[in-house]
């Protein structure tokens, strides 16, 4: 049987149609989870050449048995750090001619875990790459198989070990940041975080140990939550506490929430509250005031990430962890501490 050839890319109908055998049958060759019989499998190969429907380099790995899929697994796909480090390892994998799975582990619970490890593990794979930024993540490189070549990117100042590391250096960047704004004249930093997961971060520990360095006993942490919300609502507690006048929250998103309800309640930033966010998303230049923050280089992590893979797939005995610190980006949000007397416009 022969398919007339058109401008139209082909499906992977086109070449079930081609080889006789249904789509599924297809897709197993492909992902190569499931046994097929050798002369199936050998026409759908063949298929796939004559349609041109896959690059030719993935063909030539199916032909010879060469794993060349790259399985990512993530507690999150949507924020910004996690979908930024996704798309660093993606485009340079792709690139280098790896496909690219990515397995979502929803929480660091057991069940979780394993449903997300059975997913992917049940790909033909070349390696694997952690984001562990979070309990989940660290879950996942416990129970990983030791057979498959494995990395990880993270913000800990240390990697869990028998892993090569990228890091993010988040704990220097947090002092640096709390740091700022002891250094303009603040009494204390308050922390606004993502609680409970901030505890796990570089970030908090360098807000706790720079403030502990200081002789400054931590405060308590502005509990929020990954739904802006939860940060508009924190905001509103600021303006009405006039002890709190310099805040380091752990993402641009919950900064600017913070500084819609500041606003709102009449409390000037940066002359009565100075805030910092974390991330350098692309609004941060342009809420008013421009917003003072860390910029961590996320696509940079995920290329990182994937060049220590690479070295592992070469056989590399000895491999180095990456290490790149982000830069405070100082903006119109921190000042020196101004007067915020009882009864000012935000109580």
């Amino acid at each position: 049987m022969r398919i007339t050839k058109d401008s139209r890319q082909p499906v992977i109908a086109d070449v079930a149609r081609l080889a006789g055998v249904s789509v599924p049958t297809v897709s197993r060759v492909l992902t190569g989870n499931i046994p097929v019989s050798e002369e199936r499998r050998q026409r759908v190969l063949a298929a796939i050449e004559e349609l041109n429907y896959r690059p030719s380099s993935l063909a030539r790995a199916l032909k010879s048995g060469e794993r060349s899929m790259i399985a990512i697994f993530a507690a999150s796909t949507s924020t910004y750090g996690y979908a930024n480090t996704l798309a660093g390892i993606e485009e340079v994998a792709q690139g280098a001619g790896y496909s690219v799975v990515i397995s979502a582990v929803k929480s660091s619970e057991d069940q979780d875990v394993k449903a997300a490890l059975e997913i992917a593990l049940q790909q033909q794979l070349a390696g694997i790459i952690v984001l562990d930024f979070d309990p989940s993540g660290a879950e996942v490189l416990k129970q990983l198989p030791k057979s498959i070549p494995t990395v990880a990117a993270s913000g800990f100042s240390a990697g869990q070990p028998g892993f090569p590391y990228a890091f993010i250096d988040e704990y220097a960047a947090g002092r640096e940041a709390t740091q700022h704004l002891l250094d303009l004249g603040h009494s204390t930093v308050h922390h606004l975080g993502l609680y409970p997961l901030t505890q796990f971060s570089g970030r908090y520990q360098g807000w706790l140990d720079a403030l502990s360095d200081a002789g400054i006993k931590p405060p308590p942490v502005l509990e929020a939550s990954r739904a802006p919300r939860s940060g508009y609502e924190q905001g509103l507690r600021i303006a009405a506490d006039p002890g709190i006048t310099a805040v380091f929250c752990s993402n641009d998103g919950l900064a600017l929430a913070a500084l819609r309800a500041l606003t709102e309640k009449g409390v000037a930033v940066p002359d009565q509250v100075s805030i910092i966010g974390w991330d350098n998303q692309p609004f941060s230049e342009f809420t008013w005031p421009a917003l003072s923050t860390v910029a961590p280089d996320f696509k940079d992590l995920g290329v990182r990430a994937f060049r220590l893979l690479q070295q592992q797939l070469s056989g590399a005995e000895e491999i180095a962890d990456s290490t790149v610190r982000p830069q405070l980006l100082e903006r119109e949000s921190t000042a020196a501490p101004g007067r915020r007397p009882v009864g000012s416009p935000s109580q």
